[in-house]
């Protein structure tokens, strides 16, 4: 299979999406970061573990900023949350794929892509937080218990397993 092809098409819809008259910050040119960021931080010693988790966390917030922006415009459809997760799922790994960013069996852990790993990892961790800072909010009569506890939760929780997978793979 010609993997050039497909690539190729990627790029230029990418591409005509830039020259549109607005960009959102949740579209598919975050993908194109998320590419650059795993290669820069391959290149400063960035475990890749530690970069999935946090491409992990934010594949979870892109899929909620989607939803939340298509419920704000009342568009609605059969399976539209599950549809959206999904895109975003492939949208965010199968470029990293073709680009070989996934699917080195030299990078590894516990037999697993140590990318895909992290992703899977953070886009779990992100998404239980949330839901724990939703629980939290509602028995506190709606409220935080302090400022900005929406952000430091997950960003927190994403900090404390970068750390966990920087010592099990440090070495």
């Amino acid at each position: 299979m010609n993997i050039h092809r497909p690539f190729s098409f990627y790029i230029a819809l990418l591409a005509t999406l830039a020259t549109t008259a607005k960009v959102y910050a949740v579209c598919p040119l975050c993908t194109v970061a998320v590419a650059g960021g795993v290669v820069l931080a391959e290149k400063y010693g960035v475990d890749n573990t530690i970069t999935g988790v946090w491409i992990g966390g934010l594949t979870v917030s892109l899929i909620a900023w989607t939803i939340n922006w298509l419920n704000g415009r009342k568009i609605h459809f059969p399976a539209m949350e599950s549809l959206v997760s999904l895109a975003y799922f492939l949208i965010i790994p199968v470029p990293l794929f073709w680009k070989d960013l996934i699917g080195n069996p030299d990078k590894t852990l516990w037999g697993i892509d140590k990318l895909l790993l992290g992703m899977i990892v953070g886009s779990v961790v992100f998404y239980l937080t949330v839901q724990a800072y939703e629980y939290l909010k509602a028995k506190n009569k709606g409220k935080a218990y302090f400022p900005f506890q929406r952000v430091v939760m997950p960003i927190g929780v994403l900090a404390l397993f970068s750390i966990a997978f920087y010592f099990l793979t440090k070495g």
